[in-house]
């Protein structure tokens, strides 16, 4: 990469040939190879705060220019390609992207690739490698730092049309999601990263102690899911803003999303390679990339099958890598919301009409199994019936719809084998919603089951859609229905109590403390904000090595540290040896 005028003007001064190169910390001349040494220094960062969020109010200027984008891109058909070594790269495999909602609108395609492509990736991302891993720490932070501006101002309405026409949000989720948290996730981590390389050992006297964090040996492959376009962009980011190399293969359903995020990533001066994003099946990557010497590390989002699958094949695999492959991942979950006698069915209520339906329960926090006691219920189903009544379900450009599609015909069709099951079932009642229609969109209306077995299907596996189950307790059983909680589900991700009686808040909170890695009190178990609750689960609902915190990123480099001493010493032999 060339460097800038001003910079092209200090070569010129000391040196007689006028063809430069910028290299890391310093700047060469190409033909003699000349060092220029670059100003350094302490950097302070500029503080990371939440991205306030845009309540896209009718009138506001955020209202106005979305609803423009919206239009613009549904009038439009992109070719999407796949970005290898900063190159676009088209294939003659097209793949449609539809919108959820709109089935018979197409967006447009994307190019499918295959296993060379793949390989292709890699290669390009190893290339890049030794110069990026070299560029000083507060150069890549400029890069993240612009990319966070990017998203904040000429892409915001651009990146949210994107997710909501491709992920079926609506502007709210949209906003929330690839406007603030992906924002957040850039600047709060590129403020972990300073952190990291700010922590240093103690040093004796005459001696120095210093440790530095080296990015992982090899590549780091990113595998993300549909349902959130900020993990979807954190994944590689997080990885590659520690000095590593990327490969990263975004879910088809978020393609649509995932080419504004590259052309963001490109804007703000991500090199060519660092970053390779291709289009290609699971099986397919995975064939490639778990055979290559040099994988170092996986970083993933999706579900706990495949997760577990791609653990399995790497322990096969561990003879022929040149190191120990970093296995971070996030899977899911079987969120819940327990209601104590002592709380308010207002509150509850609203936990479960938000915790369980927004953006359809396609959020791996979404709570989908409830514990309400008998005294509670009815007042509980009352607001709760009548708020799941009040939701309007429809596509996403009609901002007055609470309830889009879910994600695809697949998602659609085992959402309806479950609902269609509870019909006939006497052990359950559905209480609201139970209906669907795919003629126009993959529409689900929210459902409410009520079940007598606590262990019901429902009750246990995860669905990933506007489908909540609950159970009616005896108040006097709530000890036991916190071992319920905690031994019904294999999951471990999020979930929450609400209670106004501070001594159950404990009790539960400490029964429950390994059911949850988020745990919420008073509130949804939803809506984690970087910085504030860093995210993630443990037993099925993955590594818990927490987005958004320093936790994750310490696990994108590998320490190394280096004594020196000033003094050294030149006899072999200690005092101790001495004769008396």
């Amino acid at each position: 990469m060339l460097v800038s005028a001003d910079a092209a003007k200090l070569v010129k001064r000391d040196c007689v040939n006028k063809e430069v190169n910028y290299i890391i910390k310093k700047l060469e001349c190409l033909n003699c190879g000349k060092i220029i040494p670059m100003i350094k220094g302490f950097f302070n960062l500029p503080k990371a705060v939440n991205e306030p969020v845009k309540n896209y109010a009718p009138g506001s200027a955020e209202r106005i220019e979305l609803k423009a984008k919206l239009q613009e891109m549904q009038s439009e058909k992109r070719d999407i390609p796949m970005f290898i070594g900063g190159k676009e790269v088209f294939t003659e495999e097209k793949i449609s992207l539809k919108q959820p909602h709109k089935i018979k609108h197409i967006l447009g395609s994307f190019s499918r690739g295959n296993a060379g492509h793949v390989k292709d990736a890699i290669n390009a991302a190893l290339a890049a490698k030794e110069n990026w891993e070299k560029m000083a720490w507060e150069q890549r932070a400029a890069i993240f730092l612009k990319a966070a501006d990017l998203i904040a101002g000429p892409y915001r309405a651009e990146l949210n049309a994107a997710t909501m026409l491709g992920q079926s949000k609506n502007a709210y989720q949209a906003e929330i999601d690839s406007a603030c948290e992906i924002i957040d996730f850039l600047r709060f981590n590129v403020q972990y990263m300073a952190q990291i390389y700010a922590q240093q050992p103690e040093s004796s006297p005459g001696i120095w102690n210093r440790l530095e964090q080296r990015p992982l040996e090899g590549f780091v492959f990113a595998l993300t899911p549909f349902n959130f376009t900020a993990i979807a962009g954190n994944l590689p980011t997080s990885a590659a803003m520690m000095g590593n190399v990327i490969v990263w293969k975004p879910a088809d359903t978020q393609i649509y999303s995932a080419h504004v995020l590259m052309k963001i990533f490109r804007e703000a001066g991500v090199p060519d390679g660092v970053i390779n994003l291709v289009f290609v099946s699971g099986p397919t990557a995975g064939e490639v990339i778990f055979n290559h010497p040099d994988f170092a590390g996986i970083h993933f989002t999706g579900s706990t099958g495949v997760f577990q699958n791609i653990w399995k094949t790497i322990g096969e695999n561990i003879h022929k890598y040149r190191t120990y492959p970093r296995i971070v991942g996030e899977t899911g979950g079987k969120d819940f919301i327990v209601a104590h006698p002592s709380a308010a069915a207002d509150v509850v209520a609203t936990a479960i009409s938000r915790g369980a339906f927004e953006y359809q329960g396609q959020k791996c926090s979404a709570a989908s199994r409830c514990y309400i006691p008998s005294s509670l219920w009815p007042e509980v189903k009352e607001h709760l019936v009548k708020d799941i009544a009040s939701f309007k379900i429809g596509p996403v450009d009609d901002f007055s719809n609470f309830i889009n599609a879910v994600i695809d015909e697949k998602s659609f069709d085992k959402l309806a084998s479950y609902i269609n099951h509870a019909k006939t079932d006497s052990e359950a009642e559905i209480i609201a919603g139970g209906t669907y229609d795919k003629s126009e969109g993959y529409f689900i209306a929210p459902t409410v089951i009520v079940v007598k077995d606590p262990k019901y299907v429902t009750m246990c596996e995860e669905l990933f859609g506007p489908v909540v189950t609950i159970y009616v307790y005896p108040d006097d059983t709530f000890s036991d229905i916190l071992s319920l909680v905690d031994g019904t589900s294999n999951y471990a991700l999020t979930g929450s109590i609400i209670a106004s009686d501070r001594y159950a808040v404990e009790q539960a909170t400490y029964a429950l403390r390994n059911a949850a890695g988020n745990f919420y009190i008073n509130d949804k178990p939803t809506g984690a904000v970087v910085g504030q609750q860093p995210f993630g689960g443990a037993r099925g609902s993955g590594t818990n090595d927490k987005a958004g915190s320093m936790i994750n990123l310490l696990r994108w480099v590998s320490p190394r540290t280096i004594k020196e001493t000033f003094v050294p010493p030149t006899d072999y032999r200690y005092p101790f040896l001495q004769e008396d």
